[in-house]
């Protein structure tokens, strides 16, 4: 698999796909589509994201935190997050690492 291929969301909805799930890992590739909003959510185990293109906007600990190509945070189990927006040229693509 190449991680920027396809670049662009076909959809209006988020792309998931698994690049390596294990018992204690899993690991993500997402493609966002432009605008991309998502409901706020918390998860039970630790979730490192990476934007590898494009940026994005997310609201962690009622805070707002704008991620760019390269950027990435840690999100800690239970915490409150959601996204905000991402980008349109070129769409965001992300990285997802939750340990389990």
């Amino acid at each position: 698999m190449n991680l920027y291929k396809p670049d662009k969301a076909v959809e209006e909805k988020e792309r998931f796909d698994t690049l390596l799930k294990s018992p204690n890992v899993t690991i993500e590739r997402i493609l966002s589509p432009p605008d991309t909003v998502t409901e706020v959510s918390q998860q039970p185990h630790d979730e490192w994201i990476c934007v590898l293109q494009g940026s994005a906007k997310l609201e962690m600990d009622n805070r707002e935190i704008t991620l760019y190509r390269g950027d990435s945070v840690l999100i800690p189990a239970h915490t409150a997050h959601r996204v905000l927006t991402t980008s349109h040229q070129p769409h965001c693509i992300w990285l997802a690492i939750h340990i389990l």
